[in-house]
């Protein structure tokens, strides 16, 4: 009788427990994420030193080395409820010190996009150079390949993802099923669950969330960028190739990273 009474106390516990612990277990679908982007810059400009430009740009290079971090860093923000997110990158002075290497697009943050998962659209406000964009158009579409690689990151256990975007850039990104949103950094989405990092190996760039802040998010939090040209991703990509025309060999990798 006595054995009885101890595995229904014993039990009794082990529901108590679980049911603490999944009071405290939150799969948030509001809140915002704090992201840092790294460029790796020595491998970047070591990309564009070509035998046509080798004598000055190696030697920008190896002052380059001796003066600035081979490793840029830049912060944005991804705000989110629901099926809604809003990415914007923050406002950094003197993010560049070089002034030979300033305009280098793989260092830039150009857009802020708001996307809507539900509808699957979405609008970029795009600045390139001095010029603004306004882009409207369905969400990029990623053929994803999941894999049983894990990782933790912020603090959320995130399973790998492959995939190829623009015909040639290898992603690989990070996502957790513990946020259900399907949205991401930048234009990265349409994981089952939210994209925590990101990393483009061939490109020498990455983005990982740093903290994520679960809290309730307003309508105005989430509202759209307006300024800017507007246009589609068609057209934003005739309007760059157009401008990019007399730019040689350096003209595929920019292009690459305004379209990001």
């Amino acid at each position: 009788m006595k054995f009885a009474q101890l595995i229904l106390s014993l039990s009794g516990i082990f529901i108590l427990t679980g049911n603490v612990s999944a009071q405290h277990a939150r799969f948030p679908t509001s809140g915002v994420i704090e992201f840092e982007k790294s460029v790796n810059m020595h491998a970047v400009i070591k990309k564009g030193i070509t035998k046509d430009n080798e004598s000055f740009m190696q030697q920008a290079f190896d002052q380059y080395k001796k003066t600035q971090p081979q490793f840029q860093l830049l912060q944005s923000t991804l705000t989110f409820s629901n099926n809604k997110t809003l990415y914007k990158p923050q406002a950094v002075e003197n993010v560049q010190q070089s002034a030979f290497f300033r305009n280098e697009p793989a260092i830039a943050q150009p857009n802020i996009i708001l996307t809507d998962l539900t509808s699957g659209t979405s609008i970029c406000q795009k600045t390139i150079y001095d010029e603004i964009f306004l882009v409207r158009d369905s969400v990029r579409k990623i053929t994803w390949k999941i894999t049983d690689e894990t990782r933790d990151i912020a603090g959320y256990n995130c399973r790998r993802a492959n995939a190829i975007i623009m015909d040639s850039i290898y992603v690989v990104a990070f996502y957790t099923d513990e946020i259900p949103v399907s949205g991401g950094p930048e234009t990265f989405t349409g994981l089952p669950g939210m994209i925590l990092g990101v990393a483009l190996p061939h490109e020498n760039m990455t983005w990982f969330a740093k903290r994520v802040i679960d809290k309730p998010v307003l309508s105005n939090e989430l509202a759209p960028p307006t300024k800017g040209k507007p246009t589609t991703v068609a057209g934003l990509k005739e309007t760059i190739k157009a401008a990019l025309k007399s730019w040689g060999s350096y003209a595929q990798s920019a292009y690459k990273a305004f379209l990001l």
